[in-house]
């Protein structure tokens, strides 16, 4: 296995023209493809934040995580010095996650037809702010087999720098 880099945002275009990039048997990028439900998307976001702010979690080593992160839907993903998991409330809170606005829903379903995953029907959104100078390194979900029924999406959020997703692929 090799690690492969992919800028998701390489090109400069101010407004991508739609189209699909694929990158792998079961993955590709959809390049544009949110633009047009930004009206949309902005006010269900901030609904959201109001009830789940970003925040920096704390990894099990003790690190201070450079993206800010979010959940809406049936499950969160979260950490602490005990863990990564998916959690039905809020750490911050104790209260459960905000229901996913029917827009990301929407969106994620048109997405993954887009992608060829008809049937794909979202339960959990993780929602990820980039920052200039936060990084995701590259990293495997091991501890989804509890989730089998659980479908989940995630959404990179940028400002300034944009986010380099890195995906290892077997050949």
């Amino acid at each position: 296995m090799n690690p492969t880099t992919f800028d998701l945002f390489a090109d400069v275009e101010p407004e991508q023209q739609p189209r699909l990039d694929r990158i792998g048997d079961q993955s590709c990028v959809l390049r544009g493809f949110a633009l047009p439900w930004l009206d949309q998307l902005l006010p269900a976001l901030d609904a959201v934040l109001a009830s789940a702010p970003f925040r920096q979690m704390i990894t099990p080593g003790g690190f201070t995580m450079s993206v800010a992160l979010t959940s809406c839907g049936t499950l969160g993903w979260t950490t602490d010095r005990s863990g990564y998991r998916y959690t039905r409330e809020d750490p911050l809170t104790g209260q459960p996650w905000p229901k996913m606005p029917e827009v990301f829903l929407e969106l994620a379903q048109a997405a993954a037809r887009q992608a060829g995953f008809a049937d794909f029907v979202p339960d959990s959104c993780l929602i990820n702010r980039y920052v200039p100078g936060a990084k995701m390194s590259l990293h495997q979900d091991k501890k989804r087999s509890f989730l089998r029924s659980a479908h989940c999406f995630s959404v990179p959020w940028t400002a300034g720098d944009v986010p380099v997703r890195r995906l290892r692929a077997q050949r």
